[in-house]
């Protein structure tokens, strides 16, 4: 084996590979360490399944990385490979040759991060260059393939993708973000056009690209690593293990269909949460954290939740995925025994968490545009007979009763308003956090723009301080998080939270005492939810406008 065969397969100081991982929020690299924490994972599944066999002394397993960017997947695959097929093929270089040539397999992102992997696993940008390390190839990619490929548009979209035509339609100069893995109707054909023959490939792991601009309204992009998912689990591999953005355990744009397929499907085996993107990518903002999972095509069962958060103890629980009566991960695995107790107070059973029409908050809860007012309404600054108050984005204003057709049974009521995202709420990665923007009541006589959400009616002012006193409480607030899947506070997210009765202020201590949150569970919860103080709090994100006659 030559010198630089054994540079390129022994540990450096510093790693390359930790020092480009937080270069970008588009195209995020996964650091080394945490690659070989998937790895592990793989690892450990399969000594599970294959009667405690090591899965890096087998010389014939199938490694894909679909997605590849630095290489660190195909690099420490090749370099755990190489430790444990010594016994097997004792000379080194031909150990390598047939690691690299038999074994190891990506597909680049794009022209830039091909040649980065094909660095980082051939010590060669060139697969059959002088210096590669790999010494059967007959080309420049080896086994690491990339050639750029278009987009299929149709009324200004990929059919594919979802891309935007005119954020991606943009010449030959420019990537085009086509990745090939996603643009295909044949995922098993596209193999072999690949890599040539029947490609059946044991382990699939990477870190796919997130998102891609869709042409929506402003910065507007769509999630695309579902997609990624979905090619995987169709080329029918042993074992895929990807990290991705945890939001879709409750849904979000695009990836409902995606959430109810994997929340059904029992060979979803672990999932590894981490509440903060920043403990996984350092540098990179990301919002509302990510995680990895593996999926075992042979052996299904319950799934392995684990939670990270900082230097919080790790959580971790055996369980199915959709809790009956749920159509969303609930993401705590304690929060999963708090909410159990809430619904078999409520229902009167312990199995199902959907609560009885009649106890069911969300059903006071408006739609978007509650007085189908848009966020960017600006009524007039001084009152006039007729008019009615307006609770709008950056303060208060007037506009006449007459104009207004939607929502009228509420306008003489008393109602509560909260924010559908307010800055420094919603889905921040620190922890504890208030998870509404600061809610307050609405007297007869007002209305809100589609900055707001309207909770009611209510028929008194005591009942609305009532519901006030407890959508603040920690316990509530916990219970509107388990459902909440980023900033935005939809009505959706109120799924979990059971009415009471609209006569007594409402504390936390009553809550816990009514459904039997032990002392270990108000501990969590009041390490997940902030307090909230209504007197310093009120009107944070509001401009009080002064009411002239």
């Amino acid at each position: 084996m030559t010198e630089q065969a054994g540079f390129a397969l022994r540990g450096r100081n510093p790693d390359v590979l930790t020092c480009i991982a937080n270069l970008s929020n588009d195209e995020v690299f996964t650091p080394p360490a945490f690659a070989n924490r998937m790895l592990d994972t793989v690892a450990v599944a399969w000594a599970a399944s294959h009667n405690g066999a090591n899965l890096w002394a087998d010389k014939t397993v199938r490694f894909l990385d679909p997605c590849t960017k630095s290489g660190v997947f195909l690099r420490e695959i090749t370099s755990r490979l190489t430790s444990g097929l010594a016994n097997e093929i004792p000379d080194l270089e031909k150990r390598v040759n047939h690691i690299l040539t038999k074994q190891v397999f990506g597909i680049g992102i794009t022209h830039l991060t091909s040649l980065l992997a094909r660095r980082s696993v051939y010590c060669s940008k060139h697969a059959n260059g002088q210096h590669s390390i790999a010494k059967s190839f007959t080309n420049d990619s080896g086994n690491i393939w990339f050639e750029r490929i278009e987009h299929t548009w149709a009324n200004g979209k990929c059919t594919f993708c979802g891309a935007s035509q005119a954020a991606m339609d943009r010449g030959e100069a420019l990537e085009t973000h086509a990745y090939a893995f996603i643009h295909t109707d044949n995922i098993k054909t596209r193999m072999s056009e690949l890599f040539g023959g029947n490609m059946q490939f044991d382990v699939i792991i990477g870190n796919p690209p997130y998102q891609l601009n869709d042409g929506g309204y402003g910065t507007s992009a769509a999630p695309i690593y579902q997609l990624f998912v979905e090619q995987a689990k169709a080329l029918e591999s042993r074992y895929l293990s990807m990290v991705i953005p945890a939001r879709w355990f409750a849904g979000g744009k695009g990836l409902d269909e995606f959430r109810e397929a994997m929340l059904a499907d029992n060979r979803l085996r672990s999932i590894a949460d981490y509440l903060s993107a920043a403990d996984v990518f350092p540098g990179v903002g990301l919002k509302g954290g990510v995680c990895y999972f593996l999926w075992n095509r042979d052996h299904p069962g319950l799934c392995d939740v684990s939670t990270h958060f900082k230097d919080w103890p790790v959580s971790t629980a055996s369980r199915l995925l959709l809790e009956k009566g749920a159509d969303v991960f609930i993401r705590f695995n304690e929060g999963l025994s708090i909410l159990k107790k809430v619904a078999s107070v409520e229902t009167g059973e312990s199995e199902s968490l959907l609560l009885p029409e009649g106890k069911r908050f969300d059903r006071l809860v408006s739609s978007r545009k509650p007085f189908a007012l848009e966020t960017t309404f600006k009524g007039k600054a001084t009152k006039h007979a007729g008019d009615v108050l307006v609770y709008q984005n950056g303060g208060m204003s007037y506009t006449p009763r007459k104009e207004i057709t939607t929502g009228t049974e509420l306008i003489d009521k008393w109602k509560l308003y909260v924010g559908r995202a307010a800055p420094g709420t919603g889905n921040r990665d620190t922890y504890p956090h208030r998870i509404l923007s600061t809610p307050f009541i609405g007297e007869p006589g007002s209305i809100c723009s589609e900055t707001y959400l309207c909770i009611g009616p209510f028929e008194t002012q005591n009942e609305a301080e009532s519901a006030l006193s407890y959508i603040t409480c920690r316990l509530t607030r916990l219970l509107i998080l388990l459902h909440k899947p980023s900033q935005d506070t939809t009505r959706k997210v109120y799924t979990f939270v059971p009415t009471q009765e609209w006569n007594r202020k409402w504390t936390d201590d009553e809550l816990y005492a009514k459904y039997g949150i032990t002392e270990s569970e108000i501990a969590f919860i009041e390490k997940i939810v902030r307090p909230m103080d209504l007197a310093n709090d009120l009107f944070e994100n509001v401009s009080v406008v002064e009411e002239n006659e």
